[in-house]
């Protein structure tokens, strides 16, 4: 018969050694746990930080797209050559779209260019597109605040597109002689713009025939835009024009005329004078402004027998040379009268008026 007190220790040696298994079996299980655990944490983290890769890459994108064939789509780029004669489509997407375009397409009211808005995007569509339609084709979105709308220049998309013409390597103009003004507080371009971009162009001068060296500081060459004079000076005046090289085939463009400008922008100045006169004589009264040529001025008039005496009215405008060979616009209204009476004498007063203010002047007519 075994004694009470080694049995005892047998027991509590048992129980010992089953808490320790016990002990051990949940340590390995948890440690499996445990790195299952991590492989599942990882294999998560992974799944997660892709999809928001490819939502910041989505709104980088442009909204600007081409439709390819089998409703396929192309994200444009900052420039893009495509194939003339082919039909060009193009999607902006958004409820409310507005478009910008080569401004030939506007000129002529041209049948070949329709938009169309449905509820998720707009469409530009262009059928036969030619080297004299390239150039910048913008979208962008129209937001409104009640009857107020106006251009999202966050999200406005632009691309400039080529169609390449071995004919026709600059871009057609309807001008066969266009004048560039130079200014000397700004730059000024020549504007042969190329229908490819990796023909060879350079700047010549007609007399003395010369062909002008191109740097980036002074004259610079942008095939969206032409040459670009960053300083006009006086010296810059003179006939030119565009030769461009694509595979050894030469081709020439339009002759610019480049005039030198030298004309504070402001409000017009204006100078009045009338022809003296008496009873019975015709009197012209003149109102002469002097300004930029670029710069249109519109005439209005106030004097003696308005809406009671007939009167002839004739504007009309010319570039003339001043001083250093500068060049500036003439602009003048001429107000005659017929056969004076006494009704006409009195105060005439002439308003010019251009995008910068307007300006008013008077001169008197009395009798003799």
């Amino acid at each position: 018969m075994v004694p009470a007190g080694l049995l005892t220790m047998k027991l509590w040696v048992v129980l010992l050694l089953a808490v320790l298994c016990s002990e051990l079996q949940m340590g390995c299980c948890q440690g499996v746990k445990r790195k299952k655990d991590v492989e599942e944490s990882r294999g998560r983290r992974v799944r997660v930080r892709q999809p928001a890769q490819n939502d910041r890459k989505g709104k980088s994108q442009s909204l600007l797209t081409r439709v390819l064939d089998k409703g396929r789509f192309q994200h444009l780029a900052q420039t893009t050559l495509l194939t003339p004669g082919r039909k060009m489509e193009l999607r902006c997407k958004g409820s409310s779209i507005g478009w910008s375009y080569p401004s030939n397409l506007d000129t002529f009211s041209d049948s070949r260019l329709s938009i169309k808005q449905s509820d998720k995007y707009s469409q530009l569509i262009l059928t036969s597109p030619s080297a004299a339609d390239t150039g910048s084709y913008s979208c962008w979105v129209i937001v409104c605040d009640g009857a107020e709308c106006q251009r999202d220049q966050d999200r406005t998309y632009t691309s400039y597109i080529y169609f390449p013409d071995k004919d026709h390597l600059f871009v057609p103009s309807a001008i066969h002689f266009e004048i560039v003004y130079l200014h000397p507080d700004r730059p000024a371009v020549v504007p042969c713009r190329v229908t490819e971009p990796r023909a060879e162009v350079s700047l010549h001068r007609e007399v003395p025939p010369e062909e002008i060296t191109t740097n980036t500081t002074q004259v610079t060459y942008d095939p969206t835009r032409g040459f670009v004079l960053q300083q006009p000076r006086p010296e810059h005046q003179g006939v030119f024009y565009c030769k461009a090289v694509s595979k050894d085939t030469p081709q020439v463009s339009t002759k610019y005329q480049l005039l030198y400008v030298e004309v504070p922008s402001g409000p017009p100045f204006v100078s009045l004078g009338a022809s003296s006169g008496t009873l019975g004589d015709n009197v012209n009264v003149t109102c002469t402004v002097l300004g930029d040529p670029e710069v249109e001025v519109s005439f209005s008039w106030s004097y003696p027998g308005q809406d009671q005496r007939p009167v002839h009215i004739q504007s009309s405008w010319r570039l003339v040379t001043r001083g250093m060979g500068h060049t500036t616009r003439l602009s003048q209204s001429v107000l005659t009268l017929e056969d004076i009476e006494t009704i006409d004498f009195g105060d005439y007063i002439c308003k010019a008026k251009n995008p910068y203010g307007e300006t008013i002047v008077a001169t008197k007519i009395n009798s003799a």
